[in-house]
């Protein structure tokens, strides 16, 4: 109501007044001339810059070079002509485990040295189904030799994996690295250039341990970053409650542990029903407690969704 009768208390717009005809108008006469100029077997393949320039030097004046590029654009003459390269769409990466060991991924971050500019490598591999950390080392540089006994390492101590997954950085698509995996018969997949969300699994590692209250600013040597990952990576693994793999810690997901805890949680909320049955609507362990059945990089589409797109 009030905004109604505001609206009509308020003043009522002002109509425009017509706009005068500017004086320096060109006529459609002179356009077309411009035009015809332009599109001369003289001038035909040339920029309306040095069209310019050759008329001024002949002594003619047609109009402005911002002129000639805004009858050329109105007229839709303005193109790219030279052949542009056209780079097809990447397909998306797609890759589904549903047990510990099938898929690994890795990746390296740098760790800030005692001085400005200074740096330490800290290589890290995750298995993507349980969140499981099965390697981590830290450097002073970063290379292929280096990346490969990492590697070799990890495979030994844990398991050979089916894949490994990693971004287009220089150590991961080294020779050394390439030949390891070859040599064990293991896929590598990387992920789509400048696309984060195809390594989601080593980048939100990478950000959950660097924003940790007790993450340095920098630290003092090499030693020192050694040690902080030893902590780091033994408290993630260990007791660190991920939402993703049901709340259970990484470890008892990667071992098959989990059995003991459900059952242990399935007991508490049974005793919770018998006591006040009337407070829950439902009885069933929540789905964000239990283990999920798969884990993927990018969701597969569901077969009716494929349809539908197939169709549109």
């Amino acid at each position: 109501m009030h905004r109604h009768q505001q609206a009509t208390r308020a003043p009522q717009p002002v109509a425009a007044a017509p706009r005068p005809t500017p004086a320096n108008k060109l006529t459609t006469s002179e356009e077309a001339l411009i035009l015809e100029t332009l599109n001369s077997e003289r001038f035909i393949d040339q920029a309306p810059e040095q069209i310019d320039a050759v008329l001024l030097s002949e002594g003619t004046h047609l109009c402005s070079v911002s002129t000639m590029h805004r009858l050329l654009r109105r007229e839709k003459q303005v193109a790219e002509r030279r052949q542009q390269a056209r780079h097809p769409a990447r397909k998306v990466l797609e890759l589904v485990v549903y047990q510990p060991g099938e898929v690994f991924t890795w990746d390296i971050t740098k760790l800030a040295g005692p001085a400005k500019g200074t740096y330490f490598d800290a290589y890290v591999m995750i298995d993507i189904y349980s969140r499981y950390i099965v390697g981590y080392q830290v450097h002073a540089r970063e290379s292929g030799e280096l990346a490969r006994e990492f590697m070799a390492q990890v495979f030994a101590t844990d398991q050979i994996p089916k894949v490994v997954h990693a971004d287009w950085g220089t150590s991961m698509t080294s020779k050394p690295v390439a030949a390891l995996l070859a040599d064990l018969d293991v896929l590598k997949s990387y992920s789509r250039p400048k696309v984060s969300n195809d390594n989601p699994y080593s980048e939100t590692w990478f950000k959950t341990s660097k924003y940790l209250p007790v993450f340095p600013e920098r630290f003092g040597s090499l030693a020192d970053a050694r040690d902080f990952m030893d902590r780091v990576v033994q408290a993630y693994n260990g007791h660190h409650r991920h939402s993703g793999i049901g709340f259970h810690t990484p470890a008892d997901v990667h071992f098959g542990m989990t059995g003991h805890v459900e059952d242990q949680r399935q007991a508490a909320l049974q005793a919770a029903w018998d006591a006040h049955p009337e407070r829950f609507g439902q009885r069933s362990l929540p789905k964000k407690l239990q283990v999920p059945e798969a884990a993927w990089i990018n969701e597969p589409m569901k077969l009716e969704e494929r349809e539908e797109m197939i169709a549109v």
